[in-house]
């Protein structure tokens, strides 16, 4: 048990110092900073930063461009982009309530994570979705804002295509056409089993921010969600550890950051440059990324209020919602990946599909 023990901890320690190869290309992380820090740079210059930061979420559509050949960008951009406004819009109509809201994204999440199973859509998968709508969900409700906030969504997206379809023709001019990534279909009955529990909790972890009167109650599902991504349980308890630890440093550099007295264009460029980071880190070191993901998305939601808020406050109270969102995404994680628990809810599905077709 004591060697065991030492085991994990040495293993452990060895992934936390260690970085991961990959085959990622530099052109990733330009495209997604300047499909994020662009629209930003506009709303500044226009005065508007409010309609920025809005444009900007739309530009993280770019984060699903595939390494493949034309045709298949052509048309992941496509299914991500109706996604990504979709998302959006359902988020601001049902945010009049939180009970409503909570409901509303746990039967969204279940959908999501069925249609990105069913169609193979490759990392980030369902995540962007869900955390576009979570924070849509916890926007003031106002009727007649929701149209043009939806567009300017929109325009961020149709931002970041612009941007694909030149990159896209670079590379097809540049490189052949690399074949169209395989990614392991799954079971419909392990993919609907999987979808009613990310659904269940992404509900959940929206829900109880609201109820224990939580300012920004989507940090807390973000968080959950991003727990949940891992592919079995030993992944989902490493990056709820990883993201932790990475949330505690990155919330000490967002403190320093913070005593800077920045300006509304150094936050601009700041998440930018952070955006940069991220994309060149996420896929070599979870916990390294974090530490920047944490910065990026704190001024991204809160660039409203954050030159007259205490940073005090609010370095702590975004350490509670992501303390909460990640104890709740690391039983979630569990259950979904639980291997008895999967096969009892794969059997249960088969039985439940034979006595449908009983009865019909």
């Amino acid at each position: 048990m004591a060697d065991t023990l030492k085991s994990i901890i040495k293993r452990e320690l060895k992934l936390l110092f260690q970085l991961k190869k990959t085959e990622r290309l530099w052109h990733v992380p330009v495209l997604a900073s300047l499909c994020v820090g662009l629209p930003l740079l506009a709303g500044y210059l226009l005065d508007h930063l409010e309609y920025g930061i809005v444009s900007c979420l739309g530009g993280l559509v770019i984060l699903y461009l595939p390494p493949t050949n034309f045709r298949h960008r052509r048309s992941t951009m496509l299914f991500s982009s109706l996604g990504f406004i979709l998302s959006y819009s359902l988020g601001l109509m049902f945010s009049f309530n939180p009970i409503l809201s909570s409901l509303m994204m746990a039967v969204f999440a279940f959908f999501v994570n069925w249609v990105t199973n069913i169609f193979k859509l490759g990392p980030p998968g369902n995540f962007f979705f869900i955390m576009i709508a979570a924070m849509a969900s916890c926007q003031p409700f106002n009727l007649e804002a929701i149209p043009v906030k939806a567009g300017l969504l929109a325009l961020g997206v149709l931002f970041a295509c612009a941007l694909a379809l030149l990159y896209s023709l670079y590379m097809t001019a540049k490189y052949k056409d690399k074949l169209q990534a395989v990614i392991p279909r799954k079971k419909n009955t392990i993919i609907i089993s999987e979808s009613i529990t990310i659904g269940a909790f992404t509900g959940i972890s929206l829900f109880v921010p609201h109820l224990l009167n939580f300012h920004n109650p989507y940090w807390v599902p973000i968080s959950s969600l991003a727990i949940m991504q891992g592919v079995s349980i030993t992944h989902v308890w490493q990056r709820s550890f990883h993201r932790m630890l990475g949330t505690v440093v990155g919330l000490g550099l967002t403190w320093l950051l913070l005593q800077l007295d920045m300006q509304p264009l150094s936050v601009c460029i700041s998440i930018l440059m952070l955006q940069f980071i991220i994309e060149m880190l996420i896929v070599r070191h979870y916990a390294l990324a974090c530490i920047f993901i944490t910065p990026l998305t704190i001024f991204l939601a809160d660039i409203g209020s954050l030159f007259s808020v205490d940073s005090d406050l609010l370095i702590s109270a975004r350490f509670t919602d992501i303390d909460v969102g990640s104890l709740i995404g690391g039983i979630g994680g569990w259950l979904l990946h639980h291997q008895q628990l999967k096969a009892k809810a794969d059997r249960h599905m088969r039985i439940a599909k034979v006595l449908v077709r009983r009865i019909r």
